[in-house]
């Protein structure tokens, strides 16, 4: 259920997906776990899906998204980095093997001790977005034939 969760949540973060709020009815055990968690953020920002609550919020300056579940327990944490911030040979992977294709959005998940790298690339004609476990290499999550107009 955990793969299922972060899998959510990432197409959610690139974007292919959104949430829906639920008229202010607010997940009072993910804002309780959220406080205790993160006690000095600030602009914390909500949305809810019946299965997972979503905040985004800044933190030691930085803009971080957080994911709870139902019972308010922490399932990832998200966060836009710089390809410069990636590891040094998925960098170069990018740089070898997708040459002709730009950066539209860029990641990094932890969840269960582990960091997960998923990024967006486009060219003219498709988007591509790759998944990195850990700094073994990339590989395709999904791929979207754009439409010719």
């Amino acid at each position: 259920m955990r793969k299922t969760i972060l899998a959510l949540a990432a197409i959610l973060m690139i974007g292919l997906s959104a949430f829906a709020v639920k008229g202010g009815d607010l997940n009072e055990r993910a804002r309780a776990a959220f406080s205790k968690d993160f006690s000095t953020a600030k602009n914390a920002v909500w949305q809810y899906t019946e299965n997972l609550a979503k905040v985004t919020f800044t933190f030691n300056d930085q803009v971080l998204t957080a994911f709870y579940d139902p019972n308010g327990d922490l399932q990832a944490i998200a966060r836009n980095i710089l390809s410069t911030q990636l590891p040094l040979n998925l960098l170069a992977e990018l740089k070898n093997n997708y040459n002709g294709y730009w950066i539209s959005d860029l990641f990094e998940m932890a969840a269960d001790d582990q960091t997960t790298y998923y990024i967006s690339l486009e060219n003219a004609n498709r988007t591509i977005v790759l998944k990195s476990e850990g700094t073994e290499g990339w590989r395709v999550f999904s791929k979207i034939k754009k439409d010719e107009e």
